[in-house]
Order: structure tokens, then C-alpha cells, then sequence
């Protein structure tokens, strides 16, 4: 039986290095991931790299490689980027893999029994780049409208999935479940192109390229994106471990760009409903980063390195500002004098002056011991502020909208920094008479970081540990669950807590 909640990125090209623009989706699937993590529930994040493909045969060839030993060398870079972004992912698949190669086999012979499979001859344009096939109403001058290049005209034999049957299986699938596929805009445009009408889809090759060979017919090889889209399933046990695909698909969330949206919420389905599997909960599909107004590429000379923005901003200031610069599903125009005005303003300014001034407060008027206040029930502003946070956080995590979820934090820090200049300790630190009042808005403060610390975790996981270590709390940030963690009062008075260096820098000019 299924429980948890499984999430995956799309599958990454292994030819590629990684600019930002793909890091951007690998962290709002990380950030989803750790929040349910934090949620309490049992969590699978699955990533992993696109291996079989013509153009990786193709470099590896140029440099006197197999494609596998290739692939092999080139992949530690993938994975350097992901561990510089902290991302917390439980499985990396390789297409490569015999596991991987194995489930594709199966699924396809099961297509092939089910009479949804045919030997016919593809005429018609194909990109080398994007290693699709387009129709003629997609092209633009006749170039591909992605990579902007001359497609190829093809014609070769292939093997078909027969793609029209579900036509109007998708479009009941689209209305009885229209979370299907997310934003509302990205769904529209599926139906839309689901009415217009399908066309029966070629999944194979037929020329000697390095892929996986169908399993009844070894002269073809698997058509890479239909390969591809497989690994979500052959990655939890399609085929080997029913018991464990059991308990783990179908997945919650498909993560996507917004240009591979047909291939996910339109062929994906279609071949989990031939073949007998359950859909998936939801397929996301989240805009570009672009710069003047143009996707990155690196290709043409906009694609901005992560290493270089982490130098900058801290991988923590770089994961916030992924998520609140831009409204999630959309695209969004990328500018490093906007980055750095969001750092100053919201974390500098905000989360990491909070920190600073609450904490020295602390140790100045407490010896660094959190103070014993009148009461830790929930009834000062703060603990109202911080239920409403919780609740709008929550909200945006669930519905994918993670810039609410980043907005909530950010605007329950600005709260806590003017409950703290409403309070004035350092006035009421003058007066003994007031030395209880001075506990009460040092507690309430002290509390309002602890939680700052939670909620930020998913999004922060550096500096929300830093931040739960100085404020003395037992554990790490990221064995603590909700919903007992987010309980007003949970700091304990007496606690010994610790100034340390701040959480964000001021940035040079």
C-alpha cells in the first residue's frame, strides 16, 4: 500500500553543464521535499541524468569514448552542482542502468501485448537538439522553436504507439482531475492541443544509436524521450519490485519545464493508462528564468554558472531568492542587482539583523540564557503572527505556489523585527522595576527565531541550522517535525544560547 509523498525533477542531460536555469527547478523540488519531510511524512525525491541520446554518442565518439565511459566522466559535475545547492535527494538514476534498461524493456513488451504497438514508417521534421520530433505547425522559418536551428526531414521506419486511442481518455482525465496538470496555464494549452487531435507517436529508431533496443525487435532502438519519461517508474521497482513500487508510486508531484509539458501531462499518461499503471497525482509545470527577456542558454552566452551566484549570495540567500523573486509557475527575468537587493533587504536586513540584535540582547541581559517569561501560552502577537505564517506557508508549499511560502516567512521575520523595536529592550533593560516585561519580549522574540529557523529550513537548510545551533536547541532543525516543533513555547527558558557569526553577511559593493 502507498504512503509518503514521492517527488521528481525531470531527468537532466547529461551533455549539458548546469546553469541555473536548471537549478532552479532542482530546488523547488528540494524545498517541497524537506518541507514534507517536515511535515512528518515519509518522503522519495528522485533526480537523476538522461544518458541515451544521439548527440551523446556523438561526443563521445569525438573524443575517442564509448558513450557510457563518457557519461561516466562527465557525470561528477551534475552531482557537484546538487551537493553545492544542498539538494536532498533520496535516489539519482541513470538511464544506463541495467535497473533503468530492465523496466523499459518490460513496459514496452507490456504495450506491445496490449495491441499498442505498430511497425509504420515517420515522415516529417526532426530536432537534433531537443532529439524530438515536431510538427510542421511548431516551426518557426522552419527551425525549431526552441534551439532556433534547421530541423532535419526525416523518414524511417519505426515502431508507433498508438497514441490517438487515448484522446479521449485524457481529456476525461483533464477534467475530472483538473489539478492534473498545474499552472492553470499550462493545462489549458493541453487541452487545447489534446482537442485539436492526436497523432500516433513514434518510439523508436531505427538508425544505430546508443539507447535502449526493443526488446522484441533489437534493430530499434527505444525513442529517447519515451525512455526517458520511464525513469520515474523504473526508479521505485517498475517490473523488478512490485512491492516496493506499491508502496511508492504513483508519484505526487512531476516537476517539469514548461517546454517538455506535452511529453509529461499528454504521452506520459497515455502510456501509464495502456499499460495499466496509476497516473500520477500532478504534473508542475514552472516558467524560465530568463535574461532580457530570453531563456537561458548556454549556448548563447546566457547561461550564469551556480557556483558563481553561490560565491556571491551564500547557497541559502540563492535558494530564498529562487523562490521569492519570482511567482513559481511563471517565467521570471533574472538580474543580479535584483538579487541583491532582495539579499540586503530581506535577509541581511531582515532574518540575519533579527538574529543579530535578539541574540546580543540575550547575552547581554541574560548571560545568554533564553529568560523564564510570564507565561509560554499563545497569546502575544507573535504567537498569532506565527500561527498565520504557519498556516499561509503551509498553504503555498501544498498548492505549489512557492513564492507564498518564502512571502509568509519574509513577512513573519518583518513582524518580529518591529514587535522588537516595539518592545525596546535595551530601554526596558534600564528600569529593574521592568525586568519581567524585558524576559517576556526577549522569550517572545527568542521563540519567534526558533520558528523562523523551522519554517526556513526547507527553503534555507544551512542557515536554518546555523540559526537552531544559536539558539541552543537540542537536535538538528532537520529531525524536527511538525506539527509538535510548531507549537508556540516550545524554546525552553534557560536554554544557554550563542551569539555567533552572522547568518548573512552585508554584501560588498
Amino acid at each position: 500500500m502507498r504512503d509518503g509523498f514521492y517527488i521528481t525533477s525531470a531527468i537532466y542531460y547529461v551533455n549539458d553543464v548546469p546553469h541555473i536555469g536548471h537549478t532552479y527547478e532542482i530546488v523547488a523540488c528540494d524545498v517541497l521535499a524537506r518541507y514534507h519531510r517536515l511535515a512528518g511524512e515519509r518522503v522519495w525525491f528522485l533526480t537523476g541524468t538522461d544518458e541515451h541520446s544521439q548527440n551523446v554518442a556523438k561526443a563521445a565518439e569525438e573524443r575517442g569514448l564509448t558513450p557510457q565511459a563518457w557519461t561516466d566522466q562527465i557525470l561528477p559535475a551534475r552531482r557537484e552542482v546538487f551537493a553545492q545547492l544542498l539538494i536532498s535527494y533520496d535516489d539519482f538514476i541513470r538511464t544506463s542502468e541495467p535497473r533503468h534498461v530492465d523496466g523499459v524493456q518490460r513496459f514496452l513488451s507490456k504495450l506491445h501485448e496490449g495491441d499498442d504497438v505498430y511497425l509504420g514508417t515517420y515522415e516529417g521534421p526532426y530536432c537534433v537538439s531537443c532529439e524530438e520530433f515536431k510538427a510542421e505547425a511548431e516551426l518557426v522559418d522552419g527551425r525549431c522553436p526552441i534551439h532556433l536551428i534547421p530541423v532535419e526531414q526525416l523518414s524511417e521506419e519505426n515502431y508507433f504507439f498508438r497514441l490517438s486511442r487515448y484522446q479521449e481518455p485524457l481529456l476525461r482525465l483533464y477534467q475530472e482531475a483538473p489539478e492534473f496538470v498545474g499552472p492553470a496555464v499550462r493545462r489549458n494549452e493541453v487541452v487545447s492541443f489534446v482537442q485539436a487531435g492526436l497523432r500516433d507517436l513514434s518510439i523508436s529508431r531505427a538508425a544505430a544509436i546508443w539507447g535502449v533496443p526493443i526488446p522484441w525487435d533489437p534493430s530499434h532502438i527505444t525513442y529517447v524521450w519515451v525512455d526517458a519519461l520511464l525513469n520515474y517508474a523504473t526508479a521505485v521497482g517498475y517490473g523488478e519490485e512490485p512491492e516496493r513500487f506499491a508502496s511508492i508510486w504513483p508519484a505526487d508531484v512531476h516537476m517539469i519545464g514548461k517546454d517538455i509539458t506535452r511529453f509529461h501531462a499528454v504521452i506520459w499518461p497515455a502510456m501509464l493508462m495502456a499499460a495499466g499503471v496509476p497516473l500520477p497525482e500532478r504534473v508542475f509545470a514552472h516558467g524560465f528564468l530568463t535574461v532580457g527577456g530570453e531563456k537561458m542558454s548556454k549556448s548563447r552566452g546566457t547561461g550564469i554558472a551556480p557556483a558563481d551566484l553561490i560565491q556571491r549570495f551564500g547557497v541559502d540567500g540563492l535558494r530564498y531568492a529562487f523562490l521569492r523573486e519570482f511567482t513559481f509557475g511563471q517565467d521570471g527575468n533574472f538580474s543580479v542587482e535584483s538579487l541583491d537587493a532582495r539579499y540586503t533587504s530581506e535577509l541581511a536586513n531582515g532574518l540575519g539583523n533579527l538574529a543579530s540584535r535578539v541574540l546580543a540582547m540575550t547575552d547581554s541581559y541574560f548571560d545568554g540564557l533564553v529568560p523564564e517569561p510570564r507565561s509560554r501560552e499563545p497569546g502575544g502577537s507573535l504567537a498569532t503572527g506565527a500561527a498565520a505564517m504557519a498556516a499561509r506557508y503551509d498553504a503555498g508549499m501544498r498548492a505549489i505556489e512557492l513564492h507564498e511560502a518564502a512571502a509568509a516567512l519574509d513577512e513573519f521575520v518583518r513582524e518580529s523585527n518591529r514587535f522588537v523595536v516595539g518592545v525596546a529592550p535595551w530601554v526596558l533593560a534600564k528600569d529593574p522595576a521592568r525586568r519581567q516585561d524585558l524576559a517576556d519580549g526577549l522569550y517572545e522574540s527568542l521563540e519567534a527565531l526558533r520558528l523562523a529557523a523551522l519554517f526556513a529550513s526547507p527553503i534555507m537548510p544551512g542557515a536554518a541550522e546555523r540559526l537552531w545551533g544559536q539558539l541552543g536547541l537540542e537536535g538538528r532543525v532537520i529531525d524536527a517535525h511538525l506539527p509538535d516543533a510548531g507549537t508556540w513555547g516550545g524554546l525552553q527558558p534557560g536554554t544557554p544560547t550563542r551569539r555567533g557569526e552572522s547568518l548573512f553577511p552585508r554584501l560588498e559593493e
